[in-house]
């Protein structure tokens, strides 16, 4: 009796190990107020489809979280600042538009804005199968004359 009880925890164990549930984030103004998360959550291993969320943050003011809709593990979500403050964030072939003095703004966009879609911030990538937020490298040279 005592076997059976030890056993269906190890039967279990690797249903649960192909599940993913995890996150990273981007720190905008390099402090743990003001933040971008993605988040991933994939429930049933048999399905290949991971759902993802951004969280929005600007602690203590607001904090929301939204859908990006569904992808894969390996999904990469780009996140763009434009002038304004606002932020698209590109997840595949899916844009959204987003803000962080209320959080509340977000909105799917059709297509790329005509003015641009903003100075890269960095990537949502996977690494050694850990999603990390890779900060895109900026050009630090002076400029020639």
């Amino acid at each position: 009796m005592r076997l059976r009880h030890l056993l269906l925890p190890l039967l279990a164990a690797p249903l649960l190990t192909a599940c993913v549930n995890d996150g990273a984030t981007y720190e905008i103004d390099n402090t743990r107020e003001h933040v971008l998360s993605l988040i991933r959550e994939q429930p049933y291993f048999w399905d290949s489809k991971v759902e993802l969320y951004l969280v929005v943050s600007r602690m203590p003011a607001c904090m929301r979280r939204h859908s990006l809709g569904a992808g894969t593990e390996k999904t990469r979500v780009e996140v763009y600042q434009v002038p304004s403050g606002a932020f698209i964030i590109k997840a595949g072939k899916k844009m959204f538009a987003t803000e962080t003095q209320t959080c509340e703004s977000f909105a799917k966009m059709d297509s790329e804005p005509p003015e641009g879609m903003g100075q890269l911030m960095g990537t949502f990538r996977v690494k050694k199968d850990e999603l990390v937020f890779v900060k895109e490298e900026k050009d630090e040279s002076p400029d020639e004359e």
